[in-house]
């Protein structure tokens, strides 16, 4: 999907290798491996992406370190946008009719961040009727890729609807919390 906007192949491969890492830094030949495409394409999109003021390079030793730039003025939609239609995201996209009759799906800021909150209670909320061995086989993969344990919880829209309206701590907690919306809309979700 992201490859319908951007249209260099080997570009949309690189800015998934760090958006879906965040605050990791590649060498040139880490990213041409992770990627699987040639040296000179890579080290040509690596220009543009730096010349931009997307990337900033770093030099170690006989290599040349790179890393994307939090301060990039587009930084965190393009986060958001390769968040949604890559990874899990993407997953639950591709397989949104497989999943069921999913009405929300949201994925926690910090899970997309890459970052460990200790309160943080879930990474992944899906509303709706949910084919639970099929989300559950996604979760794993994505687990395995990422290398860590991802929290998801699944309730119907009845449930959720009550728990909101008791004003249920675990619902707060989601719903003040930042997030990216995979399917659904975000106004509605609150509401």
């Amino acid at each position: 999907m992201l490859s319908d906007l951007i249209v260099s192949r080997v570009r949309v491969k690189i800015l998934q290798l760090f958006f879906l890492a965040p605050g990791k830094m590649f060498h040139v030949r880490e990213i041409v491996r992770r990627t699987d495409e040639e040296i000179n394409a890579v080290r040509r999109e690596l220009f543009h992406l730096e010349k931009c003021g997307l990337m900033s390079k770093e030099r170690r030793a006989n290599r040349l370190f790179y890393t994307v730039r939090r301060d990039y003025p587009l930084y965190f939609d393009l986060l958001e946008l390769i968040v949604k239609t890559s990874g899990l995201g993407g997953d639950i996209i591709k397989n949104k009719m497989k999943l069921g009759k999913i009405k929300f799906a949201m994925l926690s800021g910090y899970y997309a961040r890459g970052t460990v909150k200790e309160n943080s209670k879930v990474d992944l909320l899906l509303i709706g009727r949910v084919v639970l061995p099929e989300i559950s086989q996604l979760v794993r993969q994505d687990e395995v890729k990422r290398g860590r344990e991802i929290n998801y919880t699944v309730m119907t829209e009845e449930e959720f609807e009550f728990r909101k309206r008791r004003r249920d701590p675990f619902v707060l907690d989601i719903l003040w919390g930042p997030r990216i919306m995979v399917i659904g809309d975000e106004e509605e979700l609150v509401a």
